[in-house]
């Protein structure tokens, strides 16, 4: 019992970190350009998939085994450095003073063609590319082997994720520049503030965020055409029941949604699948805007 339960934490808090390197490039968007892109659950595939086979090509070299763990910042770059610009100029910029509605119908549309993208690219076939896993080995944690990717290389990156996010809107100017458009487009660009930039720079690194948690996923689990239905539905799950816009309520949020997973994962395995939603639930029938949130959306 005590081992199913330490397990249990130990794969919540590994399955918490990819949770919110997705929401957290979700709310992020949102919260400056007031979005909500469905299509954030194909860049993380997209990033996935980008990561297992560039991760392939290094192991089939004779490269040294460490470098799969740097083929997974790579594989978030070019994806989000590619896709991210493309789609804010040529789609989002477009849709900005649109209805909500019609914002969704529009990245939806896109999801999908991203979708059929995938797969004309890696086919229908799960891809599964460990290399990173193995580059770090196993760790003994009391009686129980595990990996030390899920042990710490998660947990630390999505930490340093939401750290380097807090210090770098509060203490940097080009992170009060984003808040300041935030906070009021038209104040802010007759300021001098170019928005329209702000929105591409924001979009783009969200987009590396989402494909950074697909590459991060893609050691521990297997690619299949629909991996960004999965983590897009999570993800809004955690933004709603965190709040719009709250990124440290990801983070804290991600954390209950994904111990709360693990735990029905070993305890109540029919109830895994409805475990974060029931949560999301249960928080907005008591806080309709979110454990964190408020009426007003708050700046990020």
């Amino acid at each position: 019992m005590t081992l199913l339960l330490l397990l249990a934490v130990l794969d919540g808090l590994a399955y918490a970190a990819l949770v919110f390197m997705v929401a957290v490039g979700l709310t992020l968007v949102f919260g400056v350009l007031r979005v909500l892109n469905v299509a954030h659950g194909s860049f993380f595939a997209i990033g996935g998939y980008v990561a297992a086979t560039l991760g392939g090509a290094v192991a089939t070299t004779a490269a040294a085994p460490w470098l799969a763990l740097p083929v997974l910042l790579v594989s978030a770059i070019l994806v989000g450095g590619l896709l991210g610009p493309v789609v804010e100029k040529l789609l989002l910029s477009r849709i900005y003073v649109k209805d909500h509605v019609l914002q969704l119908l529009v990245t939806f549309a896109l999801f999908m063609i991203l979708e059929d993208v995938q797969k004309l690219i890696w086919g229908v076939q799960p891809i599964f590319q460990d290399a990173a896993v193995k580059a770090l080995g196993p760790v003994e944690v009391g009686d129980i082997v595990y990996t030390r990717y899920q042990l710490f290389l998660l947990p630390a990156v999505a930490a340093t994720t939401l750290l380097g996010l807090m210090w770098f809107l509060r203490r940097t100017l080009t992170g009060r520049v984003i808040v300041a458009v935030t906070q009021d487009r038209e104040a802010a660009t007759a300021m001098g503030i170019d928005a329209a930039r702000v929105y591409m720079l924001t979009f783009t690194f969200g987009t590396m965020l989402a494909a950074l948690g697909g590459a991060l996923a893609s050691p521990t689990s297997s690619l299949v055409p629909g991996a960004g239905v999965n983590m897009i539905v999570l993800s809004f799950a955690v933004v709603a029941t965190a709040g719009l816009g709250q990124i440290e309520g990801a983070a804290l949020t991600a954390l209950l949604i994904g111990l709360g997973r693990s735990v029905a994962v070993y305890f109540a395995p029919e109830f895994e699948v409805v475990i974060p939603y029931l949560i999301m639930v249960a928080v907005l029938l008591v806080r309709p805007y979110g454990l964190f949130g408020s009426p007003e959306l708050r700046r990020v």
